[in-house]
């Protein structure tokens, strides 16, 4: 009889399994997570043993451990330089205008998309709008030169067939056209791509919540706006904190192929004056590492401060 009760007892109140003993029953799977572990190790947390020539006069010939230590010297070097305020400023300008100019763009897709009934349009169009996103960065520039090159490009040819004598203004090679082609060749391209994530957010809308605001009369603009855009705003907080995060960086391949000497003063960012003082000009490792130290640091404090407003303001945080 006790036997009874207790297989009855464990079988409704099943004892926790110890971890070695899970480990041992279900080591394949665990096995599974050497591969990715391993690669992060390797590739993410080794290097950070690296950082610490951004505090030293680091020479190939000494090595790492042995290079002598110069404590801040280096950042020190970097705040009173010239190129601080640009590379910080036009670093900043960048981003916060690709933030403001491409973040609201997928969510107004995402709510449209969501409102059209004719399944294969929606599909067609939603599959067009991907495409950009698959263009590779070499690719992207190349396009850009295409269609905005002063001589054989598409806008020197339409501005030719209209005054055939005039000279066309080269907008490759003006600082005030960058930042725009930069920024909204960016939104063009990763607009499509960015309607995933808030289209996948509409799917979890609770449909008797149309229907009772159907019953009360409101329109189709009025449904979108109390129902649909309530219900995406913790992925939008979520998405708009982690882009914040980001805020410092600017992706280093597409400025340096858009980059010339003519735009320099506007398109010199952190990423790109980093790769020519580490591994182009000077070779200074312990100036370039430092340089890319202050720019981890201030974006992982964003991160933080962004997160910090939002749980304030809203119940939605990374943490």
């Amino acid at each position: 009889m006790r036997k009874e009760v207790s297989r009855l007892t464990s079988a409704r109140f099943p004892q926790k399994r110890s971890g070695w003993k899970k480990l041992k029953n279900y080591w394949r799977l665990y096995a599974f997570l050497l591969i990715p572990l391993v690669y992060v190790l390797v590739f993410c947390y080794t290097p950070m043993a690296g950082l610490q020539i951004a505090f030293k006069k680091y020479s190939p010939r000494l090595g790492i451990m042995r290079s002598p230590w110069v404590g801040f010297t280096q950042f020190r070097k970097f705040f009173n330089s010239y190129y601080f305020e640009r590379t910080l400023g036009n670093t900043l300008t960048l981003s916060i205008y690709s933030i403001v100019a491409g973040f609201p763009i997928p969510i107004i897709l995402a709510l449209m998309f969501n409102c059209v009934r004719f399944s294969a349009g929606r599909k067609a169009a939603q599959n067009i709008m991907y495409m950009p996103h698959f263009i590779s960065v070499v690719v992207m520039v190349g396009i850009i030169n295409q269609v905005f090159g002063a001589r054989t490009g598409l806008y020197g040819q339409i501005y030719r067939y209209f005054d055939p004598s005039a000279t066309v203004p080269d907008l490759q090679l003006s600082a005030n056209a960058f930042r725009h082609m930069y920024v909204w060749s960016g939104v063009w391209q990763g607009m499509g791509w960015g309607t995933v994530i808030y289209t996948a957010a509409l799917t979890g809308v609770d449909p008797a919540l149309h229907e009772a605001a159907v019953i009360d009369g409101a329109s189709r603009l009025q449904r979108v706006v109390h129902v649909d855009v309530p219900t995406i705003i913790p992925t939008i907080t979520i998405t708009l904190i982690l882009r914040f995060g980001s805020i410092m960086g600017i992706g280093f391949d597409k400025v340096y192929l858009m980059q010339n000497d003519m735009n320099l003063r506007v398109s010199e960012v952190i990423s790109t004056y980093t790769y020519k003082v580490g591994l182009t000009s000077t070779l200074d490792y312990s100036y370039s590492t430092a340089i890319g130290m202050f720019n981890s640091v201030v974006g992982l404090i964003m991160l933080a401060l962004m997160n910090f407003i939002s749980r304030r303001v809203s119940e939605t945080s990374l943490w």
